[in-house]
């Protein structure tokens, strides 16, 4: 494990604000100097959320690093981690994960606003219904999956994580140390 101090101060990758398609570039770009070094990984993020699925993609490539480069990488989550950012920080091993003291993390079920508008045959009505229980059910599919990429190996369950997250779970760093789901607080 690095050093608190170079954990908080020498991140090779920040990122602040909402996580959106110029968020993953961002990453994309910085991932590849640090691919070119020997430096491990240390990411710092403040986010209020954003897209969850550009969450999924930035996931997916600090996966890949690890998986990849042989190096370690280290997780910072710096006052407030809502949202998408809990996909991103699950990415990570729990060990390797760190927040700050007065970091607040959000979990939350993915959420959709949609208006459906039926007007036509009833089999072309019906067809409509199925496309968005297919978005609703892919959507419910790929959460399940982030959530237990998220407490794998802590000490709470994935229906209790659920009942809470329906409520939008504030959970303090030092809840989140005490329920495992971090390794530590800087």
């Amino acid at each position: 494990m690095l050093a608190p101090n170079a954990l908080l101060s020498q991140p090779n990758i920040r990122i602040f604000g909402l996580i959106g398609t110029g968020t993953f570039w961002d990453v994309v770009n910085q991932l590849e100097q640090i691919r070119s070094g020997p430096d491990d990984l240390v990411l710092e993020l403040s986010t209020e959320g954003g897209d969850a699925d550009t969450a999924r993609r930035i996931a997916l490539e600090i996966s890949l690093f690890i998986r990849d480069s042989g190096r370690q990488a280290y997780f910072v989550g710096k006052s407030f981690v809502y949202s998408a950012g809990i996909t991103i920080m699950a990415a990570f091993p729990i060990a390797n994960r760190a927040l700050t003291h007065d970091t607040t993390l959000l979990v939350h079920e993915r959420r959709t606003k949609e208006t459906i508008q039926l007007d036509g045959p009833m089999q072309a009505n019906i067809q409509i219904i199925r496309e968005h229980l297919a978005v609703l059910e892919t959507a419910q599919r790929i959460e399940e999956q982030g959530f237990k990429h998220l407490i794998e190996g802590s000490n709470i369950d994935l229906p209790t994580l659920y009942q809470r997250a329906r409520g939008n779970y504030y959970i303090t760093a030092q809840e989140a140390l005490e329920l495992g789901i971090i390794g530590s607080i800087l």
